[in-house]
């Protein structure tokens, strides 16, 4: 049996963890430079607040019910991310980490929804995590199971799926898009097909769906009758490209500040790199603008770097050079990035006797830059050309504390 365990409103839940005063209160959690509302509580959901909207639009709204607002705070929704995670792993034989908030497992049980229970009343004594569990014999179900857990407020948070008559209930009242994998513009397709409810799409006849759409749909019906075609990923896919970008918090004009941008980027793409025991051969740097229509305009060039590395200083380098190229003064800039491609496993490196290769010397130091800042957080050590505080730095004017990443910011009880 597959469960999928879901945090509720997670970034939002992150905030309250330590924070006892905002129990019960309207909380919303704003995206990048604080744009849009990405996370809601319950109790702002009450309220109508909308999600994905911009937050200029809805200030009033929020001022008016007093609604607490946080920027993102990514190192501490990183960290309480691998505390459930870890909180998840004795309930389970196998978890694949799906999502920052979501993680499916593989359980062997005689009592499905009492181990559900326990996973849901663990997350919440140990990390204060409020989740929900959906399990079933195959991941599309166990899916499903989990939006039932959530919108079904007598289940209490778990749903077992684990006979043919209980899923074809829920199926019979829903629409396909509560499938994982079917969007809306599949639904509507499917629509004018007759097929409104998922029931109706499981009792089709798969190689007609299959002729008339993809595979994919094919192997999502075989999931949503029980039988497993999708098992849990254990080890991601190495990449074969890493992209880092952001949106300025204001436009930028300046060259040595996108060169403290890409050379940023650089360290967090080379930090994922190393993650994955990889090396580059070649770069990719943009920048971006809205033109007098508004337009988005786009300039980009490409480096091909010495030789196959994952040296930080190297990459940040030749991500320097290449927006230098790009460059162009007087124009206001909104967005730069750059991106490592070309990336191959490092064992699987080709070699030759006649072209240079990465020291042994510079791989020992990139290994004890990661040590070093994983230990300590991030940017301990960084790349000094990245900027001490650079002011088109992503904003985020509501950021709460780094509660369990830095030293400054540890809770602070009066006894």
């Amino acid at each position: 049996m597959f469960a999928l365990v879901d945090c509720n409103t997670f970034y939002a839940s992150c905030e309250q963890i330590y924070d006892p005063s905002l129990a019960g209160k309207p909380v919303v959690v704003l995206s990048n430079n604080d744009g849009c509302i990405i996370s809601r509580n319950a109790e702002a959901k009450a309220l109508d607040i909308p999600g994905m909207q911009p937050y200029y639009q809805v200030r009033s709204l929020l001022e008016k019910h007093r609604v607490k607002i946080f920027s993102s705070n990514y190192e501490l929704y990183g960290d309480i991310s691998a505390r459930v995670m870890q909180l998840l792993e004795p309930f389970a034989t196998e978890l694949e980490v799906y999502s920052i908030d979501e993680a499916f497992l593989r359980v062997q049980t005689s009592d499905l929804h009492a181990h559900g229970k326990a996973i849901k009343d663990t997350l919440w004594r140990s990390a204060r995590m409020p989740a929900c569990v959906g399990l079933a014999p195959t991941k599309t179900l166990a899916k499903l199971a989990n939006r039932a857990a959530k919108k079904i407020k007598k289940l209490d948070g778990v749903c077992v799926l684990d006979t043919p008559d209980k899923w074809r209930w829920l199926m019979a009242r829903l629409s396909p898009v509560e499938v994982w994998g079917i969007g809306g513009r599949l639904t509507e397709q499917l629509a004018k097909l007759g097929i409104t409810t998922i029931l109706q799409l499981v009792d089709a006849d798969p190689k007609w769906l299959r002729r008339r759409f993809n595979v994919e749909l094919e192997r999502t019906l075989r999931e949503l009758n029980g039988e497993p075609c999708l098992d849990l990923e254990l080890e991601r896919e190495p990449r074969k490209d890493i992209i880092c970008t952001r949106s300025f918090s204001r436009q930028v004009t300046e060259l040595h500040e996108l060169e403290q941008a890409v050379s940023a980027y650089a360290a967090r793409a080379c930090e994922k790199l190393r993650a994955q025991d990889g090396v580059a051969k070649q770069l990719w740097v943009f920048v971006e603008r809205k033109d007098v229509s508004g337009d988005f305009v786009r300039r980009q060039n490409w480096i091909e770097l010495p030789h196959f590395t994952d040296d930080t200083r190297m990459v940040a380098h030749y991500a320097t050079l290449a927006m230098q190229q790009v460059f162009q003064r007087g124009l206001r800039y909104r967005k730069a990035g750059m991106g490592l491609v070309d990336v191959h496993t490092r064992k699987f490196e080709q070699r030759d006797l006649f072209s240079a290769t990465q020291s042994e010397q510079s791989q020992r130091l990139m290994q004890m830059l990661d040590r070093v800042n994983h230990r300590y957080g991030k940017h301990t050590l960084t790349l000094a050309n990245a900027g001490i505080q650079p002011q088109w730095a992503m904003k985020r004017d509501f950021l709460s504390p780094r509660y369990t990443t830095r030293w400054d910011d540890l809770p602070v009880i009066a006894c």
